[in-house]
Protein backbone atom coordinates (compact mmCIF):
# COMPACT_ATOMS: atom_id res chain seq x y z
CA UNK A 1 0.00 0.00 0.00
CA UNK A 2 1.17 3.67 -0.80
CA UNK A 3 2.25 5.45 1.61
CA UNK A 4 0.09 8.56 2.22
CA UNK A 5 1.60 11.73 2.63
CA UNK A 6 1.02 15.53 4.04
CA UNK A 7 -1.13 17.51 1.67
CA UNK A 8 -2.12 21.20 1.19
CA UNK A 9 -5.23 21.81 3.62
CA UNK A 10 -3.99 18.89 5.88
CA UNK A 11 -4.37 19.34 9.39
CA UNK A 12 -1.47 18.55 10.91
CA UNK A 13 -0.94 17.69 14.93
CA UNK A 14 2.75 19.38 15.60
CA UNK A 15 3.68 17.17 18.73
CA UNK A 16 7.20 17.51 20.57
CA UNK A 17 8.51 14.82 22.64
CA UNK A 18 7.94 16.54 25.37
CA UNK A 19 4.12 15.85 24.25
CA UNK A 20 3.59 19.97 23.09
CA UNK A 21 1.46 20.18 20.41
CA UNK A 22 -0.37 22.47 18.09
CA UNK A 23 -3.20 21.80 15.94
CA UNK A 24 -1.66 23.62 12.48
CA UNK A 25 -2.79 23.45 8.54
CA UNK A 26 -0.51 22.24 5.43
CA UNK A 27 -0.44 26.13 4.17
CA UNK A 28 2.20 28.36 3.18
CA UNK A 29 3.27 30.27 5.63
CA UNK A 30 5.57 30.33 8.90
CA UNK A 31 4.12 28.85 12.09
CA UNK A 32 5.64 30.27 15.44
CA UNK A 33 6.11 29.23 19.02
CA UNK A 34 8.04 29.69 21.74
CA UNK A 35 10.04 26.32 20.13
CA UNK A 36 10.85 28.40 17.29
CA UNK A 37 9.74 28.85 13.32
CA UNK A 38 8.48 26.51 11.44
CA UNK A 39 8.18 26.44 7.40
CA UNK A 40 4.82 25.00 7.31
CA UNK A 41 5.00 24.88 3.52
CA UNK A 42 8.11 23.04 3.67
CA UNK A 43 5.81 20.18 5.00
CA UNK A 44 4.03 19.51 2.06
CA UNK A 45 4.81 16.06 0.76
CA UNK A 46 6.09 14.67 3.32
CA UNK A 47 4.96 11.25 4.95
CA UNK A 48 2.87 11.17 8.05
CA UNK A 49 4.72 10.30 11.29
CA UNK A 50 8.03 12.21 9.66
CA UNK A 51 10.46 14.10 12.12
CA UNK A 52 10.87 17.86 11.51
CA UNK A 53 12.84 20.12 13.92
CA UNK A 54 12.32 24.06 14.17
CA UNK A 55 15.37 26.54 13.49
CA UNK A 56 16.45 26.38 16.94
CA UNK A 57 16.36 23.03 16.68
CA UNK A 58 13.42 21.40 18.27
CA UNK A 59 12.00 18.69 17.26
CA UNK A 60 8.15 17.82 16.26
CA UNK A 61 6.66 14.89 14.95
CA UNK A 62 4.15 15.52 12.22
CA UNK A 63 0.87 13.65 13.04
CA UNK A 64 -2.68 13.07 11.53
CA UNK A 65 -5.19 14.24 14.15
CA UNK A 66 -7.38 11.51 15.13
CA UNK A 67 -11.15 12.88 16.72
CA UNK A 68 -9.77 12.81 19.79
CA UNK A 69 -7.05 15.09 18.68
CA UNK A 70 -9.58 17.72 17.43
CA UNK A 71 -12.43 18.05 19.84
CA UNK A 72 -9.51 18.46 22.28
CA UNK A 73 -7.95 21.28 19.90
CA UNK A 74 -11.47 23.17 19.14
CA UNK A 75 -11.56 26.58 19.94
CA UNK A 76 -13.95 27.29 23.17
CA UNK A 77 -15.89 29.85 25.06
CA UNK A 78 -17.95 27.21 26.91
CA UNK A 79 -17.38 23.98 28.88
CA UNK A 80 -17.10 21.41 26.19
CA UNK A 81 -17.33 17.55 26.40
CA UNK A 82 -14.87 15.87 27.21
CA UNK A 83 -12.88 12.75 24.56
CA UNK A 84 -13.53 10.92 27.74
CA UNK A 85 -17.64 11.27 27.74
CA UNK A 86 -17.90 11.89 23.99
CA UNK A 87 -17.23 8.10 22.91
CA UNK A 88 -19.88 6.62 25.35
CA UNK A 89 -22.57 9.01 24.22
CA UNK A 90 -21.20 7.90 20.37
CA UNK A 91 -21.91 4.55 21.60
CA UNK A 92 -25.10 4.41 23.40
CA UNK A 93 -26.88 7.20 20.74
CA UNK A 94 -25.94 4.64 18.10
CA UNK A 95 -24.51 7.20 16.12
CA UNK A 96 -23.36 5.83 12.83
CA UNK A 97 -23.10 6.27 8.83
CA UNK A 98 -26.52 7.75 7.56
CA UNK A 99 -27.75 8.57 10.83
CA UNK A 100 -30.11 11.42 11.79
CA UNK A 101 -29.08 13.37 14.86
CA UNK A 102 -30.30 16.15 16.73
CA UNK A 103 -28.34 17.97 19.65
CA UNK A 104 -29.93 20.36 21.84
CA UNK A 105 -26.52 23.00 23.20
CA UNK A 106 -24.30 23.42 20.67
CA UNK A 107 -21.73 25.58 22.52
CA UNK A 108 -18.69 25.55 20.90
CA UNK A 109 -19.26 22.10 19.27
CA UNK A 110 -17.04 19.44 20.73
CA UNK A 111 -20.00 16.78 20.83
CA UNK A 112 -21.02 18.15 17.31
CA UNK A 113 -17.70 17.40 15.96
CA UNK A 114 -17.69 14.02 16.87
CA UNK A 115 -21.82 13.49 15.61
CA UNK A 116 -20.75 14.43 11.93
CA UNK A 117 -17.52 12.43 11.99
CA UNK A 118 -19.34 9.57 13.15
CA UNK A 119 -22.66 10.30 10.89
CA UNK A 120 -20.44 10.12 7.82
CA UNK A 121 -21.25 11.87 4.35
CA UNK A 122 -24.56 10.17 4.16
CA UNK A 123 -26.04 11.03 7.71
CA UNK A 124 -26.92 14.45 9.60
CA UNK A 125 -26.48 16.42 12.54
CA UNK A 126 -29.04 19.08 13.50
CA UNK A 127 -28.16 21.14 16.08
CA UNK A 128 -30.12 23.75 18.07
CA UNK A 129 -28.38 26.99 19.76
CA UNK A 130 -30.29 29.86 21.24
CA UNK A 131 -27.09 32.23 21.45
CA UNK A 132 -25.84 32.88 18.24
CA UNK A 133 -22.11 33.85 18.89
CA UNK A 134 -21.97 29.77 20.65
CA UNK A 135 -23.67 28.57 17.27
CA UNK A 136 -21.34 30.34 14.94
CA UNK A 137 -18.11 29.81 16.96
CA UNK A 138 -19.14 25.89 16.44
CA UNK A 139 -19.58 26.57 12.67
CA UNK A 140 -15.97 27.55 12.27
CA UNK A 141 -14.94 25.02 14.28
CA UNK A 142 -16.75 22.54 12.39
CA UNK A 143 -15.24 24.24 8.66
CA UNK A 144 -11.95 23.91 10.03
CA UNK A 145 -12.17 20.26 10.19
CA UNK A 146 -14.17 19.78 7.03
CA UNK A 147 -17.41 18.48 8.71
CA UNK A 148 -19.64 21.57 8.40
CA UNK A 149 -21.25 20.34 5.26
CA UNK A 150 -22.79 17.39 7.72
CA UNK A 151 -24.21 20.09 9.72
CA UNK A 152 -27.40 21.94 9.98
CA UNK A 153 -27.27 24.55 12.85
CA UNK A 154 -30.09 26.16 13.87
CA UNK A 155 -30.46 29.51 16.19
CA UNK A 156 -33.44 28.53 17.97
CA UNK A 157 -34.71 27.69 21.56
CA UNK A 158 -35.84 24.29 21.24
CA UNK A 159 -38.34 24.97 24.16
CA UNK A 160 -40.67 26.20 21.20
CA UNK A 161 -40.50 22.19 20.05
CA UNK A 162 -38.08 20.89 17.68
CA UNK A 163 -38.51 20.85 13.64
CA UNK A 164 -37.95 16.77 13.01
CA UNK A 165 -39.46 13.52 13.68
CA UNK A 166 -38.13 10.38 13.89
CA UNK A 167 -34.78 10.90 14.46
CA UNK A 168 -32.31 8.16 15.29
CA UNK A 169 -31.05 10.33 18.71
CA UNK A 170 -31.60 13.23 20.25
CA UNK A 171 -28.71 14.69 23.07
CA UNK A 172 -29.81 17.70 25.50
CA UNK A 173 -26.73 19.55 27.08
CA UNK A 174 -28.67 22.47 28.73
CA UNK A 175 -29.08 23.34 32.39
CA UNK A 176 -33.04 22.60 32.37
CA UNK A 177 -32.97 19.22 30.14
CA UNK A 178 -36.21 18.05 32.23
CA UNK A 179 -38.44 21.05 30.29
CA UNK A 180 -37.24 19.79 26.93
CA UNK A 181 -38.02 16.05 27.48
CA UNK A 182 -41.87 16.30 26.12
CA UNK A 183 -40.50 18.40 22.93
CA UNK A 184 -37.23 15.55 22.71
CA UNK A 185 -39.80 12.78 22.98
CA UNK A 186 -41.78 14.23 20.10
CA UNK A 187 -38.69 14.09 17.87
CA UNK A 188 -37.69 10.70 18.33
CA UNK A 189 -38.73 7.87 16.38
CA UNK A 190 -39.64 4.83 18.34
CA UNK A 191 -38.18 2.85 20.60
CA UNK A 192 -34.54 5.33 20.02
CA UNK A 193 -32.42 7.01 22.68
CA UNK A 194 -32.36 10.04 24.34
CA UNK A 195 -29.13 11.24 25.86
CA UNK A 196 -28.47 13.80 28.65
CA UNK A 197 -25.51 15.73 29.90
CA UNK A 198 -25.66 17.77 33.37
CA UNK A 199 -23.33 18.49 35.92
CA UNK A 200 -25.15 18.40 39.33
CA UNK A 201 -27.35 15.74 41.21
CA UNK A 202 -30.47 17.58 41.85
CA UNK A 203 -29.89 18.17 37.93
CA UNK A 204 -30.25 14.39 37.40
CA UNK A 205 -33.30 14.07 39.98
CA UNK A 206 -35.52 16.74 38.21
CA UNK A 207 -34.63 14.60 34.88
CA UNK A 208 -35.56 11.18 36.53
CA UNK A 209 -38.91 12.63 37.93
CA UNK A 210 -40.01 13.97 34.61
CA UNK A 211 -39.34 10.51 33.14
CA UNK A 212 -41.24 8.99 35.27
CA UNK A 213 -44.28 10.52 33.82
CA UNK A 214 -43.96 6.93 31.02
CA UNK A 215 -42.87 9.54 28.37
CA UNK A 216 -39.13 7.70 28.56
CA UNK A 217 -38.08 3.87 29.77
CA UNK A 218 -35.30 1.63 30.97
CA UNK A 219 -33.32 5.38 32.35
CA UNK A 220 -29.93 4.79 33.37
CA UNK A 221 -27.38 7.68 35.40
CA UNK A 222 -23.46 7.26 35.01
CA UNK A 223 -20.11 9.46 35.40
CA UNK A 224 -17.09 8.46 33.82
CA UNK A 225 -14.09 8.53 35.12
CA UNK A 226 -10.70 8.36 33.79
CA UNK A 227 -7.13 7.89 35.24
CA UNK A 228 -4.01 7.46 33.39
CA UNK A 229 -0.28 5.73 34.21
CA UNK A 230 2.62 7.19 33.71
CA UNK A 231 4.35 5.82 30.36
CA UNK A 232 7.48 4.33 32.35
CA UNK A 233 8.51 1.03 32.03
CA UNK A 234 10.62 0.89 35.31
CA UNK A 235 8.32 2.75 37.43
CA UNK A 236 4.81 2.39 36.02
CA UNK A 237 2.31 4.11 38.69
CA UNK A 238 -1.20 6.49 38.23
CA UNK A 239 -0.55 10.29 37.16
CA UNK A 240 -1.07 12.03 40.21
CA UNK A 241 -4.15 13.37 38.92
CA UNK A 242 -7.16 12.45 36.63
CA UNK A 243 -10.04 13.28 34.73
CA UNK A 244 -12.85 12.75 37.64
CA UNK A 245 -16.21 14.31 37.32
CA UNK A 246 -17.00 16.04 34.58
CA UNK A 247 -20.92 15.81 34.28
CA UNK A 248 -23.60 13.12 34.62
CA UNK A 249 -24.63 11.26 32.11
CA UNK A 250 -29.01 10.20 31.88
CA UNK A 251 -29.47 7.70 29.34
CA UNK A 252 -33.33 6.44 28.26
CA UNK A 253 -35.03 4.97 25.36
CA UNK A 254 -38.53 6.33 24.05
CA UNK A 255 -41.72 4.94 24.53
CA UNK A 256 -45.73 5.26 24.26
CA UNK A 257 -47.06 5.53 27.60
CA UNK A 258 -50.71 3.98 26.72
CA UNK A 259 -49.51 0.37 27.03
CA UNK A 260 -51.07 -1.38 23.22
CA UNK A 261 -52.40 -5.16 23.80
CA UNK A 262 -51.79 -6.75 20.61
CA UNK A 263 -53.21 -10.24 21.98
CA UNK A 264 -56.41 -8.60 23.14
CA UNK A 265 -56.59 -6.52 19.49
CA UNK A 266 -56.21 -10.08 17.71
CA UNK A 267 -58.75 -11.75 19.87
CA UNK A 268 -61.15 -9.26 18.89
CA UNK A 269 -61.04 -9.22 15.29
CA UNK A 270 -63.82 -11.15 13.40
Amino acid sequence: MEEKTIEAGDLILLTSQEGKEFLVTAEERVFGTHMGNLDLGSLLGMPWGSTVTTHKGKAFYLLKPSLHDLTRHIKRQTQIIFPKDLGFILMKLDVGPGKTIVECGTGSGSLTLALAWMVGSTGRVISYEKEEKFALLAQQNLKRVGLDQRVVFKIKNAREGFDEEGVDALFLDLRTPWEYLDQAHSALGGGKTLGILVPTTNQVTKALEKMEEGNFAYPEVCEILLRYYKPNAERLRPQDRMVAHTGFLIFARKVYKNPKSIINERREKP
